[in-house]
């Protein structure tokens, strides 16, 4: 029988301060007591500097929750079915001299029963810090005491107009701070506090669960609060911000100055013709380039080629297809040095490079914190504008969100474990930028072999940004993670599928790639083994 939902509201309190205190709850099953913690504000603790400005509780009745549609990160309503009752925790907090309201929701299962002892954190997408949905309710039903913040930010994850900057028009430090770090180890002080309250025992294991954004704050946890978490998956992690954030604008310099427009159509046909050239590289042929870096194929190959595009035949011409070399080449200085990665081949150009729509991260971060200009105009760059605005990006604020220090010593010291994984047809994060940090962390801390002992990176052919794509998709890279951490059995490969199941892979831990055997059916997993690439 559902149950209304009962509101417990807490007045404002010192960090620590007791509110409503906690206390077992006698609650029958068929005659037979049911272990059930009464859904009540309890105690919190946060980290230095950090104060709890308040505590609410909600009881939810669980069964059969629907969410509704919430576009662009939740185009369609969901709907989980067995979710037991559970006890949704949220805390306000606020940092001296900041003027920022961070919310920090916890939701956790009332009968200690459906509890596993685990934590997990959950991360956020774009200009949102976390998701308050169905992430965190499908957490607490696999059993785990589940968290997210807001950052101070609010919820959505296309805008920043309402925080980016003060009323002067300067950037606004302080939430940008909580943004890229500060509210991450609030949440997992916070969270991890919560439970041990609110249940009378501590948290067994946590573990931080993340993509894009979220993988991005994965590493920024690894890097920065090694103790917060014992287990880390980190997917396409958007780390390196200073310079991703700008080197995905390239294209709309290179349109310019070349003076090219191509359409969708143009761009789609460059994609495709790669893919044909490079899909049997590794010996299977099955409309996927196995790896990107070891397609040469040239787009003036496509020059004088005639396609028809909305009724209209269009002829690709050569600056067309040299503009589109110069992309997929990543974002060089006026005087040829290279600055960062552009997308691989095989990933859709049209993401990231179509004309006068640039992708609205880069043009958000460059309109509200590397100019501070919010009529500032990316569509109309140069290469002598992009060089600026990169090094600019990187001078202000690499020490804020760059988030990509190397040095993860103390990490693998305090015992974590980074599972980390990003497709090769990512659309919107180069997958390069990640493979750049992997191989600096190997440079900085020893070589491959002692990284892998902490830090393990697989590279999935044929998925696109967190998934999509015509390559397998991982089946269960948390499961994995949570093995390596709590049973020592470090992941090799991670298993792969693709949607209707007909093709199954075992993905082959970075530097390694997965090579056909040449015995058996290529579409299964069972006839491939691990070679160095």
């Amino acid at each position: 029988m559902k149950r209304p939902l009962i509101i417990l509201m807490a007045a404002a309190v010192p960090v620590a301060a007791a509110l409503v205190p906690m206390a077992a709850n006698a609650a029958f099953h068929d005659g037979k007591p049911v272990a059930a913690t009464t859904c009540a504000a309890v105690p919190v603790s946060a980290p230095a500097g950090t104060a709890v400005e308040g505590v609410t509780a909600v009881a939810h009745a669980g069964g059969t929750v629907t969410f509704p549609a919430a576009p662009p990160l939740h185009p369609q309503e969901e709907t989980l079915t067995g979710v037991p009752a559970w006890c949704e925790v949220t805390v306000t907090a606020t940092h001296a001299g900041a003027n920022d309201h961070v919310t920090i929701k916890v939701v956790l299962p009332q009968d200690r029963r459906n509890w596993t002892g685990r934590f997990q954190a959950t991360g956020g997408s774009a200009y949102l810090a976390g998701d308050f949905g169905s992430p965190l309710v499908a957490a607490m039903k696999a059993g785990y005491v589940a968290a997210a913040t807001d950052a101070g930010v609010g919820a959505n994850p296309l805008d920043v107009s309402g925080w980016a900057l003060t009323s002067a028009g300067t950037v606004n430090t302080p939430l940008l701070q909580d943004f890229a770090s500060r509210s991450l180890h609030d949440m997992a002080v916070v969270g991890k506090d919560v439970a041990r309250r609110y249940y009378g025992n501590p948290v067994t294991y946590s573990y931080w669960n993340g993509c894009s954004t979220g993988g991005r704050q994965g590493y920024e946890e690894a890097q920065d609060y090694p103790t917060d978490f014992d287990g880390i998956l980190a997917k396409a992690p958007a780390i390196n911000w200073d310079r991703f954030a700008v080197a995905t604008l390239w294209s709309q310099a290179v349109f310019n100055e070349e003076k090219v427009a191509p359409t969708k159509c143009e761009l789609d046909a460059f994609t495709t013709a790669a893919v044909q050239a490079c899909d049997t590289l590794d010996g299977v042929s099955d409309g996927i380039i196995d790896n990107p870096q070891d397609c040469h194929w040239d787009a003036r190959r496509l020059v004088g080629t005639k396609i028809v595009c909305e009724g209209k035949e269009i002829t690709i011409s050569r600056a067309t297809a040299d503009a589109v070399n110069k992309v997929w080449a990543g974002p060089v200085s006026p005087n040829g040095k290279q600055l960062w990665y552009g997308p691989n081949k095989g990933a859709s150009l049209a993401a990231l490079a179509t004309p006068g729509a640039p992708f609205f991260v880069a043009d958000s971060w460059v309109k509200y914190f590397v100019t501070q200009d919010p009529s500032f105009d990316t569509t109309k760059l140069t290469y002598r504008s992009f060089d600026q605005l990169f090094r600019a990006s990187q001078r202000e604020f690499n020490d804020i969100i760059g988030t990509d220090d190397p040095n993860l010593s103390a990490f693998a010291k305090a015992g974590g474990k980074l599972l980390s994984w990003h497709g090769q047809t990512d659309e919107l994060v180069p997958t390069q930028g990640t493979v750049d940090y992997r191989e600096r962390v190997a440079h900085t801390l020893g070589g491959d072999n002692k990284v892998d002992d902490f830090y393990r990176l697989f590279l999935l052919p044929g998925v696109n940004h967190c998934g999509g794509g015509t390559g397998p998709q991982p089946t269960d890279d948390l499961g994995a993670l949570v093995d390596w951490v709590e049973k020592g059995n470090a992941p090799a490969t991670l298993a792969a599928t693709t949607a209707d199941r007909s093709v199954t892979r075992d993905t082959c831990r970075y530097p390694t790639v997965a090579r056909y055997t040449g015995h058996g059916d290529p579409a299964s997993a069972a006839n491939y083994h691990c070679v160095n690439a």
